[in-house]
């Protein structure tokens, strides 16, 4: 299987793909933060209506393993649709998370609101993710175009990513998806500490997007504020060919190896 899922109903099979940096048995934050968006967007709504806001909280580490989807309308609006979507491994919640949908409405707005520029250079213009990071399973699965500092690099940097690889098998990846997988590399892409004496896992992901991004391209420009008591914030603004669109934060734990 290439895709990072089969579902089958509510059950998920798991590809070895899905693996992250950190543990070979353990998924990147970006392949359930993908799963969590593609199972709330598969929620029918009573109008057209659009994700604004996806709210995942890792309860525990994500197995590379089979899991289990439950889903649950919170409220459902003539404006507004909240979803509630959960993963479980061995009947264990996993993941939990909260997808905020509002009305699609074409508005005429005034001529001065547009999207902020994008103020890096383009993707084409960038360099490619180096080993040992681009060996990830999950990784490998994506391409990487590194426009200012690196994944190597200490400090804030502003990463371009694209989804290579199907997410779900037999799905398409929609542009959400697209977002909350660059959205969860917010605490590499701007890393403050050195990778090989410290973990700096992030607890949760937020994403808030004022609009659908557009194109294959996600850009990340990303930075990270660490506080003295072993916790810390990697925040990021989103961007596509048209300009910033949006904003991921990740809650991180920092601890010495």
């Amino acid at each position: 299987m290439d895709a990072i899922y089969r579902i089958d109903g509510n059950r998920v099979e798991t590809s070895p793909n899905a693996a992250g940096p950190w543990d070979a048995t353990m998924q990147h934050g970006s392949a359930p933060a993908a799963l969590v968006t593609w199972a709330a967007e598969a929620i029918p709504t009573s109008a057209p209506m659009h994700i604004v806001r996806v709210t995942i909280d890792l309860m525990r580490p994500v197995p590379v393993a089979p899991l289990t989807i439950e889903t649950e309308v919170l409220r459902e609006g003539r404006k507004i649709q909240l979803c509630a979507v959960r993963l479980l491994a061995n009947n264990v919640v996993v993941v939990r998370a909260t997808v905020l949908k509002v009305r699609a409405d074409r508005l005429l707005l005034p001529s001065e609101i547009a999207d902020a520029a994008i103020d890096v250079p383009s993707p084409d213009r960038g360099t490619p993710m180096e080993p040992p990071f681009s060996h990830t399973p999950f990784v490998t699965g994506l391409s990487v175009s590194m426009v200012r500092g690196s994944f190597s690099k200490i400090g804030p940097a502003a990463i371009w990513y694209r989804i290579d690889r199907p997410i779900v098998e037999g799905a398409a990846i929609s542009q959400v998806m697209r977002a909350v997988v660059a959205a969860d590399f917010s605490n590499g892409t701007s890393s403050m500490l050195d990778f090989d004496k410290w973990t700096f896992l992030n607890a949760d992901l937020n994403v808030s997007l004022a609009r659908a991004p557009v194109g294959d391209w996600i850009l990340l420009n990303a930075e990270t504020w660490i506080g003295p008591d072993g916790a810390g914030i990697a925040a990021g603004r989103l961007g596509d060919s048209k300009g910033y669109f949006g904003r991921a934060v990740q809650s991180l734990v920092i601890e010495k190896r």
